[in-house]
């Protein structure tokens, strides 16, 4: 799958996430090495909601990302999308600045890159859905709304759910969570959480709605690839992806 020669994204990990790493293993093309290192800031007992995510997203990424640069990687992923939506748009973006500044790669946080890719495929209305309590969600569809994106439909997960919970979500559990998401006039389905088992299910979702879907991890893979000039995603990943290949 990799090439030593080649790009190197390294990835930022909450660390009881285990669906991030493989889901970047099983989206990254030949030619582009990945390397990983876990970060906290949260406790892992309580249920992530809002004030948890938002802790996380505050927490300082010296360690962390001293240990990544060994890797020498040409793009890092902040690899937590609620750590940033729980803070709005100018908190996103100040952070890939600061780990820019730190490490000199160019950075991509989860949260931005389901923006960037809403744009590419030019939606305006989406259906959302994820496995956080709904306080979250709430911050989550206040987040895209301010960088231009409504929310006519969404689909909250029946019960709250601790990270264990999150990571131990079925596809088809999470197939259905995407179906229950949209609604006609829904452009598009973002499904957000880079510990949510969505991206197996994308181009079987998107074949039943007739419609994009987006999730944080293809999204995050989608714009590393834009920013290295790659072109040759792996297929099977739905539209987005696409649109890099044409």
């Amino acid at each position: 799958m990799t090439n030593r020669g080649g790009s190197r994204i390294g990835v930022l990990v909450p660390f009881t996430n285990t669906n991030l790493e493989p889901d970047m293993m099983m989206l990254a093309p030949s030619g582009v090495s990945l390397h990983f290192t876990r970060i906290g800031g949260y406790d892992e007992d309580e249920i992530p909601d809002e004030n948890q995510m938002a802790e996380l997203g505050a927490s300082s990424l010296d360690e962390p990302l001293h240990l990544l640069q060994g890797a020498h990687p040409d793009v890092i992923l902040y690899g937590c999308t609620s750590a940033t939506l729980a803070h709005g748009p100018s908190f996103d973006r100040d952070l890939a600045a600061q780990i820019k500044s730190q490490s000199g790669a160019l950075t991509v946080t989860a949260a931005g890159a389901l923006v960037a890719a809403l744009k590419v495929l030019r939606v305006s209305r989406i259906g959302f859905a994820s496995p956080y309590v709904p306080s979250l969600n709430d911050r989550a569809i206040a987040f895209l709304a301010d960088e231009g994106f409504e929310t006519v439909s969404r689909a909250d997960h029946a019960e709250p759910l601790g990270n264990e919970g999150q990571g131990a979500l079925s596809p088809d559990a999470v197939y259905d969570l995407g179906l229950r998401a949209d609604r006609p006039d829904a452009d598009a389905i973002v499904l957000s959480c880079t510990d949510m088992r969505s991206a197996e299910i994308i181009e079987r979702l998107e074949r039943a709605l007739g419609k994009p879907v987006v999730t944080s991890n293809q999204a995050m893979m989608f714009q590393s690839l834009q920013v290295l000039g790659a072109a040759d995603p792996p297929l099977g990943f739905g539209e987005l992806f696409e649109r890099l290949s044409a």
